[in-house]
């Protein structure tokens, strides 16, 4: 039997189009579209209200911690410390709280404040420090922050004596944890603030447009006057912020603190990252797409959970769309080219 000469001419056609949407937009929408559908006919419990604001206050921690790291990424660096400056800053934050509170137990407001600065200052701190060994040292980014992740744990610990630091006030829990705002948690109204900042940052602003250039071509950036040590470091430091800002939010989502809280975010968030089209060689990526696909990883990780996988199969499932975005960017970036 003939194949009509419409259908064979509509076969190029489309996968023509399917080829320049996929250049345009990357693996992301479809991964994302298709897991949407996969799970919604899987579990009617997914497309539920109640779980929608479940992945939306979940994905909050990731977002945050993988716009600190696309940052880093689009200047050609790599921030393996994210986890444990969560883990650091969420247990700095805690002792502060419970330090002022130890002196003068009325002194609620004065205690949240100096949590929350005393965190905050710990990420600065632990971003200043990668940022200069990298910047200024010039240690490779894998090695720096790999250092400084195997190092910040055991100073957390000892801080500890590896025991969690509880006692956290519900005061704190309900102002920047379970206290709703306008019907969103204050996690969700941060993370939607902390993007608009970024985006900004990035797409507005001359140090945006710097961080771009120095992850493109380091050496024609510092040709044309670009300062490349000093926006390096602004990198990191913004990256140790960020991670922080996720520590402290932590802490007041479940009352206490410890140095292996935030482990499993580094890798996440460069898998959001990767996931939402940005290069790993620097100077190519969008905060609007690394936050959708902080959404997808925790869409993923949710149905998965709905539909009863194997903790891990989930990890084996997370793997494999990870490499098959690597090769999937890859590809696009050949055709682009």
């Amino acid at each position: 039997m003939s194949t009509p000469l419409s259908s064979l001419s509509s076969t190029p056609a489309a996968a023509f189009s399917a080829k320049s949407w996929f250049v345009k937009l990357g693996i992301l929408p479809f991964l994302l579209a298709a897991s949407i559908l996969y799970f919604a006919g899987s579990e009617p419990r997914f497309l539920s209200g109640d779980n929608l604001f479940n992945v939306a206050r979940q994905s909050t921690f990731l977002i945050i911690v993988a716009m600190g790291q696309m940052i880093v990424i689009v200047t050609a660096g790599l921030d393996l410390s994210a986890g444990s400056i969560i883990g650091f800053s969420g247990v700095v934050a805690a002792l502060a709280l419970n330090q002022v509170l130890g002196t003068s137990p009325e002194a609620i407001w004065l205690s949240i404040a100096a949590a929350v600065g005393a965190g905050l200052c710990a990420g600065l701190l632990v971003g200043a420090i990668n940022g200069f060994g990298v910047s200024v040292l010039g240690v490779p980014p894998f090695m720096m922050t790999l250092g400084t992740m195997t190092s910040l744990i055991g100073v957390t610990l000892s801080l500890t004596n590896g025991l969690p630091v509880t006692g956290v006030p519900d005061e704190f829990m309900r102002l920047l944890g379970y206290g709703r705002v306008l019907g969103m948690t204050p996690p969700i109204l941060i993370t939607i603030g902390l993007f608009v900042l970024v985006f900004v940052l990035l797409n507005r602003t001359t140090t945006g447009r710097y961080f771009y250039a120095v992850g493109s071509n380091a050496r024609a950036a510092q040709l044309s006057g670009i300062s490349t040590r000093k926006h390096v470091f602004l990198a990191y430091l913004f990256a140790g912020l960020l991670a922080a800002v996720a520590g402290v939010l932590f802490v007041a989502r479940t009352g206490s603190a410890e140095a292996m809280n935030g482990q499993p975010y580094t890798l996440q968030a460069i898998a959001a990252c990767v996931i939402g089209g940005v290069s790993l060689f620097g100077g190519m990526g969008r905060v609007r797409d690394v936050l959708l696909g902080a959404l997808f990883i925790t869409i993923l990780t949710n149905g998965m959970n709905l539909v009863r996988v194997e903790s891990y199969v989930q990890q084996i499932v997370l793997g494999a769309v990870l490499i098959v975005s690597l090769v999937a960017d890859q590809l696009r970036l050949k055709w682009l080219t």
